[in-house]
C-alpha cells in the first residue's frame, strides 16, 4: 500500500505511547490521521499537532466506536489503515494471600472479564467495524487491496509474568484473532497483523524511571540487544512498514530486543 495524502487512518489510544508514536508516523509520511481514545486533552493536543482529527472514543462501547468512525470518515474519508493501540484490562494474581482476613483469596472472575471486554473484545469491534468500511470501498492497487489492520498484542501474551493472566491471557486471544481474521477477509483484500511489543518507554515505563530509577536501570538491562526499553517512534515505524508493505499478512510480530519475560 502506498502510504502518502490520499489514505486516511484510525489509530486508537493515540493520544499517548505507542498509539500517539503510530500516529505521528502515519502523519509524517502525509497520511491523513484520525485519533480514538478517551483522554480528550492530550487527543485533541496531538491531533493538532499532526493535522489530523480527534474523536473521544470508549472502545469498550460499542455506539461510542461506531460514532467514532463516523466522524473521521466524515473528515478524512474511508480508512484504510486501523492502528489499534487501546487497551482496558485488569491484573492480579489468580490466588493471593489477604493479610486481613488471613487467608488466600481468588481473583474475581469480573477481572478476567474486563480484560476480555477491553482487550479481545475491543480488538474485534474496533477491527471488524474497520474491516466492514474498507470491503465497501474499491481496491487501492493491482493486488486488489483495500486496507490493513494493525492490532496491538504483547510479548506479556507469550511470556506471561506473575499476575497477567487477564492480561496476558486477553492479549494471546489478539494472537489466536489474526490469523483467521486475515483468512476471513482474504478474499477482500484486507490485511491483518499484530505487533507484540516488550518493554517500551512510554509515558507508564518513564514514570518508573522517575520513581524507582533502579528497578528501571534493571528493566533496561535485562533486554538482550540493544540494552534499552523500546522507543515509540520504532514501534510507529514498524507500523507504517506493515502498511507500506503488502506482503505482511496474518502475523504475530515480536518488536522486543529479543527481551524474553521472567516469571517476575
Amino acid at each position: 500500500m502506498k502510504i502518502d495524502n490520499t489514505i486516511a487512518a484510525v489509530v486508537t489510544g493515540g493520544a499517548s505511547g505507542l498509539g500517539r508514536a503510530s500516529a505521528e508516523a502515519l502523519a509524517a509520511a502525509g497520511v491523513k490521521v484520525a485519533i480514538f481514545d478517551v483522554n480528550e486533552a492530550g487527543g485533541e493536543e496531538v491531533a493538532k499537532a499532526i493535522g489530523g482529527v480527534f474523536c473521544k472514543v470508549d472502545i469498550t462501547s460499542e455506539d461510542s466506536v461506531v460514532a467514532g468512525f463516523e466522524k473521521a470518515r466524515a473528515a478524512h474519508g474511508q480508512e484504510r489503515v486501523l492502528v489499534h493501540c487501546a487497551v482496558v484490562t485488569g491484573g492480579g494474581k489468580t490466588i493471593s494471600f489477604d493479610k486481613d482476613s488471613g487467608r488466600y483469596k481468588r481473583n474475581p472472575t469480573e477481572m478476567i472479564a474486563r480484560s476480555a471486554e477491553g482487550i479481545f473484545t475491543a480488538s474485534y469491534r474496533l477491527a471488524s467495524h474497520a474491516a466492514l468500511g474498507m470491503a465497501n470501498s474499491d481496491a487501492l492497487n493491482e493486488d486488489g487491496e483495500r486496507g490493513c489492520i494493525i492490532l496491538t498484542s504483547s510479548a506479556a501474551s507469550q511470556d506471561g509474568q506473575i499476575g497477567q493472566v487477564a492480561y496476558g491471557g486477553g492479549k494471546g486471544a489478539v494472537n489466536s484473532m489474526v490469523l483467521p481474521m486475515a483468512r476471513d477477509l482474504m478474499d477482500l483484500g484486507i490485511r491483518v497483523n499484530a505487533i507484540l511489543p516488550g518493554i517500551f518507554a512510554t509515558p507508564p515505563m518513564l514514570a518508573v524511571q522517575d520513581r524507582a530509577p533502579a528497578i528501571f536501570a534493571g528493566l533496561e538491562a535485562s533486554v538482550p540487544f540493544p540494552k534499552r526499553l523500546g522507543k515509540p517512534a520504532e514501534f510507529g515505524s514498524l507500523v507504517c512498514e506493515l502498511a507500506r508493505n503488502t506482503y505482511f499478512n496474518g502475523q504475530c510480530i515480536r518488536l522486543d530486543g529479543a527481551i524474553r519475560m521472567p516469571p517476575k
